[in-house]
Order: structure tokens, then C-alpha cells, then sequence
């Protein structure tokens, strides 16, 4: 492949990253940079396809997500894709041996976020393992650098962190997921809205989450370690704004997590690093 274009490729997906996300932004950076692109690639090509999904109203967005898994598809056979974020991705999922599946559940979750309005325990577990565990799990074959008794010593791990993004977000982002894409992906809030109680129901759950994501954070490789970590400060730090957030203040608007914190997160995971 011509270096150029492939540069290119990898340099749009990390403006996708920037634009998107200044949180996963910092916590790139923190990451070696000899694997720097290719966590850039795997979320361009997860945040397209979500934009798909979710933004791309008054547009088939079925048609629009098929035609994006047929190039995606198409770019694997070839080695290449016109499209520079899925030829990014192609690309990394070729030369860290991603497991195919990962990126075939990943799209299931696409499309049950265009059929699915309310989940119960079964599809919402199908849905967070689809979009956000598979996610960590191709971020872990990456930080291991395809050395598979590494892969799989910390595959749980990699999966409950993944788990506890997505359970935030869904949190974080109830007004517009409720009132916009109507969809209620808590199986507790299908009959009542957020209140105290079924709040701290799904805090307690996600913080289990994050106690055994951070038993696996300790054994990453140091190329990894500090990008990881400070990833999971910031989640950490958005749960707990959410905890002393009321519920209707939950319900109304989103919840985020100031620059200045975050510059102080990213500090405090510099102090903390040397002792994870």
C-alpha cells in the first residue's frame, strides 16, 4: 500500500479521535507511540459507524450501515479502501491479528440500535458485549502486540473495563437516549424512570466493573499501562459526578467532566502510574 495514503488513513482517524473525544484524545497520547495509530484506527471506525446509527437522521441509516459493513468487507479481501477510516482499520486488523468476530459483534450492536428500542438482561448484555467489550478486547490485542497467553490472561479484565465505559455512558447520555433515539437500554428503567435508588442499583453494578478492570490494568504492558489508567481515572471520575448528580438533573441533561479536571486526572494518573 502506498505509505502516503496509508499515513493519511491513520491521520484521519486520529482527527475523528480528537473531535469526538478530547478524553480518549488524552488518553491516546498516553499510549506508546508505536501503537498510537492503530487505537486511533479502531476508533475511527467504531465512532463512523456509531455516528451512522445515531446521527445520521432523515437518511437510511440501514442502508448506510450495510453499505459501510460491505466496504469494510470488501477492504479486508483487497488490502485496501478508498474510505481512509476503514482502510486505517483494515489495516490494523490485519497487522494485530483482530479477531473477526470482534468486529462482526461490534456490528450486530450497530443493528440493534436500529431495531431495539427497550432492552431486557439478555439483549443488553449482547449489546454492551458487542459494542463496548469486543472494543476493549481489540484495544488489548493491540497493547499485547499479538502475544496470546498476554491476550488471554487479561481478555476479562479488558472486557469489564469495556463494560463499565458503556454502562457510564448509557448514564451520562439518558436524556438524549430516552428523549431522542428512544431507547432505554436499563432493563430497571423500562417501567419507572431514574430515581435514587435504581440509580445506585446500576452505580454499584458498573463500580464492580471497575474493580476488576483495575486488577488488569496492573498487568499491561508499560507501552499500555499509563494510557489505560488514565482512561479509567476519567470514567471513574464521571461515575462519581454522576452519583452525586441527582436523577432528574440525570434525566434533563448530560453530564460531563470539565478540561481543567481532566488535565488534573491525566496528572494525577502521572503521580499514580509508577505505583499500578
Amino acid at each position: 500500500m502506498d505509505k502516503k495514503y496509508n499515513d493519511l488513513s491513520y491521520s484521519i482517524s486520529r482527527i475523528i479521535t480528537v473531535k469526538y473525544s478530547t478524553s480518549f484524545s488524552i488518553g491516546v497520547k498516553c499510549l506508546g507511540r508505536d501503537i498510537r495509530n492503530a487505537v486511533y484506527a479502531i476508533y475511527g471506525f467504531i465512532r463512523l459507524a456509531d455516528e451512522i446509527v445515531d446521527s445520521f437522521h432523515g437518511y437510511d441509516r440501514r442502508a448506510l450501515l450495510a453499505e459501510f459493513e460491505k466496504d469494510y468487507r470488501i477492504a479486508l479481501e483487497r488490502g485496501i479502501s478508498p474510505n481512509p477510516v476503514i482502510n486505517a482499520f483494515q489495516d490494523t486488523v490485519r497487522n494485530f491479528n483482530i479477531d473477526h468476530r470482534y468486529v462482526d459483534s461490534f456490528l450486530e450492536s450497530m443493528k440493534m440500535d436500529l431495531r431495539e428500542g427497550i432492552y431486557d438482561h439478555e439483549k443488553l448484555t449482547r449489546y454492551i458485549y458487542g459494542s463496548a467489550e469486543v472494543v476493549g478486547l481489540m484495544c488489548l490485542k493491540v497493547f499485547v502486540r499479538g502475544n496470546e497467553d498476554q491476550f488471554k490472561a487479561m481478555e476479562p479484565y479488558a472486557r469489564r473495563l469495556g463494560a463499565a465505559f458503556q454502562k457510564i455512558n448509557f448514564l451520562r447520555d439518558l436524556h438524549d437516549d430516552t428523549q431522542s433515539l428512544h431507547r432505554i437500554y436499563f432493563p430497571v428503567l423500562r417501567n419507572e424512570d431514574l430515581n435514587e435508588k435504581n440509580k445506585m442499583l446500576i452505580l454499584e453494578d458498573l463500580y464492580e466493573d471497575f474493580r476488576e478492570a483495575e486488577k488488569g490494568i496492573k498487568k499491561l504492558p508499560r507501552c499500555a499501562k499509563m494510557g489505560v489508567y488514565t482512561a479509567y481515572l476519567y470514567y471513574l471520575s464521571l461515575a462519581k459526578a454522576i452519583e452525586d448528580t441527582p436523577a432528574g438533573i440525570l434525566m434533563s441533561r448530560r453530564i460531563r467532566v470539565s478540561n481543567k479536571k481532566k488535565v488534573l486526572l491525566l496528572g494525577k494518573a502521572c503521580i499514580r502510574y509508577k505505583f499500578i
